[in-house]
């Protein structure tokens, strides 16, 4: 029988990348050392990882680049079974290069990899989404 994957929340995420309570990063770093090495196995929502970078980079004032990057270790680890696992650390390759919201790249991303069209009446966002698709062409 297939195990089922557990669903960490943006505060669980938060509590193991910030280490600013030590029981719950205690938990969460057992969990997310079993994560890491596929004894666990999880399943992170695109909504948890947009408000986990919302949260570090607005909030406790983590740099994009470093919000993203632990973020895109994670799911990089063994027991992570997202299917759309490539869009995500794009997107997340993409909100540290650039200023956009983790949604755009979200969406940037999944038009380019997937071949989704977005619709929208945020013209800075469509003419995004125009030159992707033209540098992967």
């Amino acid at each position: 029988m297939k195990k089922r994957a557990t669903l960490p929340d943006t505060n669980f995420i938060l509590r193991y990348l910030l280490r600013d309570n030590e029981s719950h990063f205690a938990e969460a770093s057992l969990y997310f050392e079993n994560v890491r090495i596929g004894k666990e196995v999880a399943l992170i929502a695109e909504s948890v990882l947009v408000e986990c970078l919302y949260v570090l980079t607005k909030h406790y004032k983590v740099p994009r680049a470093e919000a993203a990057h632990c973020l895109h270790g994670i799911l990089l680890y063994k027991g992570v079974v997202n299917l759309n696992r490539e869009v995500l650390t794009r997107a997340l390759t993409l909100f540290a290069e650039t200023m956009l919201d983790p949604v755009d790249c979200l969406l940037i991303t999944m038009t380019s990899i997937e071949g989704h069209t977005v619709r929208s009446f945020d013209k800075a966002l469509l003419k995004r989404v125009a030159d992707q698709a033209g540098s992967v062409q």
